[in-house]
């Protein structure tokens, strides 16, 4: 990814927009949901609760400096409550994207491979729209959808468009599956959340249509998706 759609860009008030959003749908989550497919392909709504409570962690850790390995951002395991597990994440990672000088601090993303460390203004943009994904996986999971305003979709289409493509998308252990060649790909074509999907290697119209391949937009690896 070669960053955030506006190096200068301060992200942080619609990042807090989205988490909030998404602290919602997942909130709907109940125990007997936990089983259900979402458009992550190697993972159930349950699997995905906890990586995403554990991805919240993991930025808060590493916003904090405190990164020792990829198991800061483990799954966390999701319980009889569901939403308030990722909830309390949520308060974590926001208080720390809330600290003073973040946006120019050293994020450790060791996900993305040994001593990657990127700008703290890039690495919230990462996670805003991983954030922003998940948060419509969660909803279409759960027979729903999600909406959110231009002001959110545009730096997050902005992102989508700079993660690289071609043929590392085809290999068994990557991160994201291959752009949707779907109408939703060209710009202008179709809403904006779409194409941000579409990009990322999702179907707009999961379930009716195939299940994408991988998932994370900025270098997740889900059991082997």
């Amino acid at each position: 990814m070669s960053g955030s759609p506006d190096p200068a860009a301060d992200l942080r008030p619609l990042h807090r927009a989205v988490l909030d959003t998404a602290t919602e749908v997942v909130g709907r989550v109940r125990p007997e949901h936990l089983g259900l497919p979402t458009p992550c392909a190697a993972w159930d709504l349950g699997e995905l609760v906890a990586h995403m409570t554990g991805q919240n962690l993991g930025f808060a850790a590493a916003a904090r400096g405190q990164v020792t390995s990829a198991a800061d951002f483990a799954p966390r395991p999701v319980g009889d409550a569901p939403g308030a597990g990722f909830a309390a994440s949520v308060r974590e990672v926001a208080a720390a994207f809330a600290e003073p000088g973040v946006l120019t601090r050293r994020f450790a993303l060791p996900e993305l491979g040994p001593d990657v460390t990127v700008r703290g203004r890039r690495g919230i943009g990462f996670h805003f729209v991983d954030t922003v994904v998940h948060a419509w996986d969660v909803a279409r999971s759960l027979g729903t959808t999600v909406s959110f305003p231009a002001e959110i979709l545009k730096p997050a289409l902005e992102i989508a468009r700079a993660v690289p493509g071609g043929a590392a998308r085809e290999r068994p252990d990557a991160a994201f599956g291959p752009v949707r060649e779907t109408p939703a790909t060209a710009p202008g074509s179709a809403p904006t959340l779409d194409q941000v999907l579409a990009l990322l290697g999702r179907s707009p119209a999961w379930p009716e249509r195939d299940r994408p391949h991988g998932d994370h937009p900025y270098g997740d690896r889900p059991h082997g998706a």
